[in-house]
């Protein structure tokens, strides 16, 4: 929330005294209004050590207390003092405990520290105020998604089917939540979402998600297509939105091999395959570990990937150093959004992007 534009005269001489050196408390800003208007226009220019002290005058008075303690969140929030930011938002709600706009900041707040079962517990309570906030019932939707809760996460999305089709963030939550339940549905709404959307780490999902469903023939052409722009983004050096979180090149022609051996255990293609991803350097034991345990596989082809296994296991990297290859399980919640994080006294209910 922007300064009225009265004060603003109050403001700027406050401020062009601050900049010469001198204190502005001698100012004696007549009333609560003021304090808080000079506070939060400190704020909006991102000088928040001012507004601090601003909004701190401002709350001493009770015309002005709860929404300088909202902004003191705000302020607490964006330096990254996260617990001291949710003590203000909690104090609020210990007094007013039907305030929105302390228990969306709340919960997202609660995502920043990680504790992700807190941050579903707010966002619920802004479900029972606010119904219809489709913003707030995809953050949930995220968080419960996070809990590992798949189904009741589909059940939040699905209360809001037309926002469905107009969000990409929505569409893409709900593959993820059929997916993580074995739903073939999620065939069809990935492939919604890639065809207005490019992601290499949403195809590599997508390509698991039809190999899963035996869809073979489309499998092998979305792997096809992801390790061929993978290898275009090697050569190039370049990077952008679309690769990030995306599987090594390496990665993507083992889960090729994987697949040719598995549809065609008597071609040497998917062998070719495995022993040139390794090459690339693939090293992930426990993959090849449960590859070998794959009955649908040819015994030939099991034989070469124990002795593939035991070369890889001289060589594999630390446990450490493949633990950071691989994504948080936490990671969608912690993209919640940073639209979604406390915003404005008065401002627009938050529009978190696409994971």
């Amino acid at each position: 929330m922007s300064a009225p534009a009265a004060f603003y005269p109050v403001f700027i001489a406050c401020a062009a005294l601050s900049w010469l050196g001198y204190s502005c408390a001698t100012q004696g800003a007549a009333s609560a209004e003021e304090y808080y208007s000079i506070g939060m226009a400190y704020f909006d220019f991102g000088k928040y050590e001012e507004a601090e002290k601003w909004l701190n005058r401002a709350r001493s008075l009770d015309k002005t207390k709860n929404a300088s303690e909202y902004n003191l969140g705000r302020i607490a929030y964006e330096t990254g003092r996260y617990a001291e930011a949710l003590q203000y938002f909690n104090r609020i709600l210990s007094k007013d405990p039907e305030n929105v706009l302390a228990l969306k900041a709340a919960a997202y707040t609660y995502i920043k520290t990680g504790d992700l079962a807190k941050a579903g517990d707010f966002y619920k309570k802004v479900l029972d105020l606010v119904p219809e906030s489709a913003d707030n019932g995809f953050n949930y939707a995220l968080v419960l998604f996070a809990l590992k809760k798949p189904a009741e996460a589909e059940a939040a999305l699905q209360k809001y089917q037309l926002t469905l089709e107009d969000r990409d963030d929505s569409l893409l939550l709900l593959a993820r939540v059929q997916a993580a339940q074995n739903k073939v549905e999620a065939v069809d709404t990935y492939h919604a979402w890639l065809l207005h959307n490019e992601d290499h780490k949403v195809r590599y999902e997508y390509a698991q998600v039809l190999e899963a469903g035996e869809f073979y023939t489309r499998a092998l052409e979305e792997y096809r297509e992801l390790l061929s722009a993978l290898q275009d983004q090697g050569n190039t050096q370049t990077q952008d939105k679309s690769k990030k979180g995306a599987p090594q090149a390496s990665r993507v022609r083992f889960d090729i091999a994987r697949l040719l051996m598995i549809a065609d255990p008597k071609s040497e293609e998917g062998l070719n395959e495995l022993t040139q991803a390794v090459k690339d350097g693939f090293s992930d034991a426990q993959a090849l570990e449960a590859l070998d345990q794959d009955e649908r596989l040819s015994a030939a082809h099991r034989q070469e990937i124990r002795r593939i296994l035991n070369t890889v296991k001289t060589t594999a990297k630390p446990a450490d150093e493949e633990a950071k290859d691989r994504q948080s399980d936490d990671e969608p919640a912690r993209e919640a959004s940073e639209e979604a994080k406390p915003g404005p006294l008065e401002g627009q209910s938050a529009a978190p992007p696409a994971p």
